[in-house]
């Protein structure tokens, strides 16, 4: 089942030890090598940044992220195997789509599993372009061919069709 990312945002970070609220998971860390959820920012009571893994939530609730206690919560500097994806810091909203030939628009949600990999993009068009047919396009993570700190590259979907291929059934090309 799909869910948005919205379901992620600002959750308070549970423990199941004390049954108290020990943080506030505000922002989804997102691998953008595999478009995996890897954890997110907290925030702790008294300021502190900390990174709640995703391997470390016992289950995700609607009103929360449960987790066995604060040991759950790491320091940045700590998490050597995740530097390299939190110094990239990257972040899916706002992201620019396109494809080779032409800008689509801008990430403005996202559909994730039960797997925490991204599944879909929803791309919302340029102010100019949003009186065509649709005002959001719905992206699927297979379309997807390059992520960058820059821009998404996505599939062309446009298909040129040979002449040949265009004639009516019983015609016989070339007659």
């Amino acid at each position: 089942m799909l869910k948005l990312i919205g379901t992620l945002l600002n959750l308070p970070v549970i423990s199941l030890r004390t049954g108290s609220k020990i943080a506030l998971a505000h922002t989804p860390i997102i691998n953008p090598y595999n478009l995996k959820i890897v954890g997110w920012w907290c925030r702790q009571p008294d300021g502190k940044q900390t990174i709640l893994l995703a391997e470390q939530i016992r289950e995700a609730m609607a009103n929360g992220l449960a987790v066995n206690d604060e040991e759950a919560l790491s320091d940045p500097t700590d998490l050597v195997r995740h530097k390299e994806i939190l110094d990239i810091n990257f972040n899916l909203m706002d992201k620019p789509v396109k494809t080779k030939r032409h800008k689509i628009g801008k990430v403005s949600d996202f559909s994730y599993n039960d797997g925490l990999f991204v599944q879909k993009l929803y791309v919302t068009k340029p102010m100019h372009k949003v009186f065509s047919s649709e005002d959001t396009l719905i992206i699927d993570r297979q379309q997807i061919e390059e992520v960058t700190n820059h821009y998404i590259l996505i599939k062309d979907t446009d298909l040129k069709v040979d002449a040949k291929e265009m004639a009516p059934a019983g015609a016989v090309a070339g007659t």
